[in-house]
């Protein structure tokens, strides 16, 4: 599948998805390998697995959903139907779990992706762990349950 291509390409937006799998080198294999061996990752990492054990017991679901996210987010695809804020807001997290959770996926993309679309993912992933470390925070401060700092 080529840019020039972009009909076969399962997007809600196939030009824009064409186009960025031009730019960054990414696709929906190097997107799904790129998923699975991060969780692979943060399932046997001492600090995140315990949050992700307590809370998964049937990672194929887990997976497929992280998938079409990061095809969403890295392509522009729009096959996420989701709302990961609520899902984070009550987990017992603090900024050493988004510090770590970036180093396990920057060490990933730049393990599995092309280096400019490691660059890409690594640049959303950042924005995205800000993003929800920001309303954690926010939701503690509002709710009394211990703040974070949104600084990663």
């Amino acid at each position: 599948m080529t840019a020039a291509d972009p009909i076969r390409i399962l997007s809600a937006r196939p030009q824009i998805t064409a186009d960025l799998m031009a730019e960054t080198g990414l696709d929906e294999t190097i997107l799904t390998r790129l998923v699975h061996r991060f969780y692979d990752r943060v399932r046997g990492d001492p600090l995140l697995g315990p949050v992700f054990a307590a809370r998964i017991t049937d990672w194929g679901p887990h997976l497929d959903k992280m998938v079409a996210f990061w095809s969403s987010v890295a392509l522009m695809t729009g096959r996420y139907h989701g709302a990961p804020m609520p899902a984070h807001l009550p987990l017992p997290i603090g900024e050493a779990h988004f510090t770590r959770w970036l180093e396990l996926f920057r060490a990933t993309a730049q393990a599995v992706c092309p280096p400019a679309g490691a660059a890409h993912v690594i640049a959303r992933a950042e924005r995205i762990a800000a993003s929800i470390a920001i309303n954690v925070a926010d939701s503690r401060n509002r709710f009394g349950h211990g703040a974070i700092s949104p600084r990663l």
